[in-house]
């Protein structure tokens, strides 16, 4: 096969892709498949039979200052495209990975007769079902989701050409009127009703507009050791300005990092300096400075230099942010007010005058202001709401009507369309955009929920924004011989990593980190060395290798909220798509292998309460095991028990049940590991982590690392950790103990690509 050149039309198998107007058709119907995915089939079926290189299709399809986390956008636009094609990674037919080099089409492609897709009558209303692909895809049509703020516009997931249903159904849908759309849409809904098999929205598929953009992309922007915080754009959006909290003298203060560069420059030196933000001509940046009571405004050049002070107020504690008006000509500021609570006033720079502005009552706070792009108007927060005022004064009208808890002044869009801001209210957090023309906010899935402090660009599409993390390393230490000194495998430098498996050849590590923002799946060497990001999903957790190493088992949150459903998946280590085990309205987590590989083990609510349950790894109904509670499970080498801990909380008791089910009985009184997962079971033993000191109750510091000996029903201390893992684990040998070890907590500035 050769390089097609002749023509915008190409057919290849069922399927017919037109180049120029980028739509693509099976048996008549037009499929949804827009942005990166359709560009990268647009590349590989113009080359039919050849390798395209993944460089290629970088320096083709991705801005050069995406580079990055190109590897990410490219494996997730590769898995949507064969999702919609019904592909498979492991048994192509159309689109062959060509591991570490890049892809190549091997169906055979052909130019069609010069006519239009035949089109289904327009006076026939059918709905086909029939043996369908082995993917699974869906296609989003309106919905509406319940959120924190009431109401917003949702996708849900009905099938569409080409999907498997839990019985193996496919549905072809020819749809020209209204009339044909609600009956293909009204049995759908009821299919899946009757199947209770409700896949939920947008879990994995990526939301598109009506352009095609590239991909958003949610990255770290400073991996400094210290806490950095307060972001702010440079006009251009080329420059990010930010606080730095250091323990090196002369390392803290307000430092200005370019964009695509590593080069980081320092404006200020002092630990009192916060809140930056730049001048609408991007040559001085101001920062507030604590003294004692007092808290001054400074202004400073961009580029470093002399600072000024512009005005000196009272401090009103933790409410530092300031904001420069367009026409430059005030800048916006939190003080005392007339009723001694925070109040917004405005400062004239150049006179050393300021004005109180807003006039809130006795019991209200007013603080966080942020000029609109055109300068008219201020976005603030007074108590637990986001409101609106002119930049003159006058009229408050509040924007939000639940009570929510702002993490950081709110910010404006590029367009002035819509507010950005952090908060928590009830369960959820994370980012959110509330439309100012009404509407309910609507969540920045992409950003995660720890997140404070958002700041959009100008001009470049960007986004920034501080996201804090619980910093925990993954090490390790020998069992035999023992002594061995402790050694990381996984820095804490970047955020929480846990949930730490060997793979069964003991080479790779799967573990879970929230690295870039969401928790995801992570695959590295032994060592280490060699990370790649496995899944993008945000909510996913507890990795666990199939024992003939093929597939990997983890757990997903279905949405934000923790107490929200848990679904179990299987993906292939080697990239693909991940592939529902088990999703329905219950909660069902922490995964594991029985020995044969034929069942997977997990915790599920589905009973009324946490029992330990087992589903076949090709699916099915589960079948439960325990009946007097149970959670985490690990089965015996010789395949006769299932060990678990007795409860989800700490200090659980450690029962057995027959792989069949019944009597349920404790290990040996007493062993009580510090949690759930920070126990393991050898074929000897039980080996976990047990209090340093007095037993249950007491502080997880200086814990100890203990075996109990199935055959002698002894315990015996292994070694002594100075700060408490909450998962452990141990090769398959038993020789080494491999653990989590948790550090201080952190802040970074994070940056999402191609934010609209």
């Amino acid at each position: 096969m050769t390089e097609i050149t002749s023509s915008d039309r190409l057919k290849f198998g069922s399927y017919e892709v037109d180049l120029h107007t980028h739509e693509l058709w099976k048996h008549g119907t037009r499929l949804k498949l827009v942005g990166q995915p359709f560009e990268i089939l647009a590349v590989l079926i113009k080359r039919p039979g050849q390798l395209v290189t993944r460089e290629e299709l970088r320096s083709q399809l991705w801005p050069g200052d995406t580079f990055v986390d190109f590897n990410h956008g490219l494996n997730a636009a590769v898995n949507k495209l064969r999702d919609v094609l019904c592909d498979s990674a492991e048994n192509p037919k159309y689109i062959e990975t060509l591991p570490r080099r890049g892809y190549r089409f091997i169906a055979e492609v052909e130019s069609p007769p010069t006519q239009q897709p035949a089109q289904a009558p327009a006076n026939e209303d059918r709905v086909t079902i029939a043996p369908s692909d082995d993917r699974v895809s869906y296609e989003p049509v309106g919905a509406v989701t319940t959120g924190i703020f009431g109401s917003y516009a949702e996708s849900e997931k009905v099938p569409q050409e080409g999907e498997e249903g839990r019985f193996g159904a496919e549905i072809h849908r020819y749809a020209l009127y209204a009339l044909v759309a609600l009956a293909v849409v009204g049995f759908g809904l009821w299919l899946f009703n009757v199947l209770e098999y409700r896949p939920r929205p947008g879990l994995f598929e990526a939301k598109e507009g009506l352009e095609r953009r590239p991909p958003s992309i949610f990255s770290p922007l400073t991996n400094l050791s210290d806490r950095t915080s307060d972001p702010a754009f440079s006009p251009d959006g080329s420059r990010v300005a930010f606080r730095r909290e250091s323990f090196v003298p002369s390392t803290s203060g307000i430092w200005v990092k370019k964009i695509g560069s590593e080069e980081l420059i320092q404006i200020t030196n002092s630990t009192d300096d916060s809140s930056p933000v730049w001048s609408p001509d991007g040559t001085e940046i101001a920062f507030s400075r604590l003294f004692d009571k007092k808290r001054a405004i400074f202004q400073v050049p961009a580029n470093g230099g002399e600072a000024r002070p512009l005005y000196m107020t009272t401090l009103v504690p933790g409410r530092t942010a300031i904001d420069w008006a367009p026409d430059g000509r005030t800048i916006a500021f939190t003080a005392k007010g007339k009723e001694g609570n925070s109040a917004i006033f405005l400062l004239s720079p150049y006179e050393n005058s300021a004005r109180q502005l807003s006039m809130p009552e006795a019991s209200e706070e007013d603080w966080g202001p942020s000029f609109s792009p055109d300068g008219s108007r201020l976005v603030f927060v007074r108590s637990d709401s986001i409101v609106l005022m002119s930049a003159e004064g006058g009229e408050v009208r509040p924007l939000t009507q639940e009570v929510i808890h702002v993490r950081g002044s709110p910010v404006w869009s590029a367009d002035g369309s819509s507010i950005i801001f952090a908060a928590t209210a009830g369960n959820l957090s994370g980012l959110w955009r509330l439309p100012l023309s009404g509407g309910k906010p609507a969540p920045i899935r992409e950003a995660g929920e720890a997140v404070w402090s958002p700041a959009v660009s100008k001009r470049g599409f960007r986004l920034a924004c501080e996201l804090f993390s619980t910093a925990r390393s993954i090490d390790e230490f020998d069992l035999d011989p023992p002594g061995q000194k402790q050694r990381t495998l996984i820095s804490s430098m970047n955020g929480e990593n846990a949930g730490q498996q060997l793979s069964p050849d003991g080479k790779r590590i799967a573990f879970q980190s929230d690295r870039t923002g969401g928790l995801d799946i992570w695959l590295s060497d032994r060592n280490g060395q060699n990370l790649v990001q496995l899944t993008a999903l945000g909510t996913a957790g507890s990795p666990q290798w199939s024992p003939d190493g093929r597939e990997i088992a983890f757990d997903v949150g279905l949405e934000r909220d923790w107490r929200a459903p848990r679904a179990l998946f299987l993906i292939d280590p080697d990239g693909g798509s991940p592939r529902p085990l088990l999703q329905d309205r219950f909660s069902n987590g922490r995964p594991i292998w029985s020995h044969d590989g034929r069942w997977i083990y997990f915790a599920s609510d589905r009973s009324g309460g946490w029992q330990v349950w087992k589903i076949r790894r090709s699916g099915g109904t589960p079948i439960q095991l325990t009946k007097q509670g149970g959670f985490a499970a690990q089965e015996s080498d010789d395949g006769e028990y299932v060990y678990y801990s007795k409860t989800q909380f700490e200090y659980p008791e450690i029962w057995r049940v027959p792989v069949g089910g019944g009597y349920e009985t404790p290990v040996f009184p007493g062993i009580k590991p510090l949690d759930w997962a920070a126990w393991t079971l050898l074929h000897d033993g039980i080996v976990f982590v047990g209090s340093g000191g007095a037993g249950e109750g007491h502080d997880h510091d200086h814990a100890q690392v203990v075996f109990h000996n199935f055959t002698t029903q002894r315990v015996s201390h292994v070694a002594e950790l100075n700060r408490s893992p909450f998962w452990l684990t141990t090769t398959r040998d038993g020789k080494s103990v491999i653990f989590d070890q948790p550090g201080q907590e952190e802040s970074h500035i994070m940056l999402l690509e191609n934010f609209h």
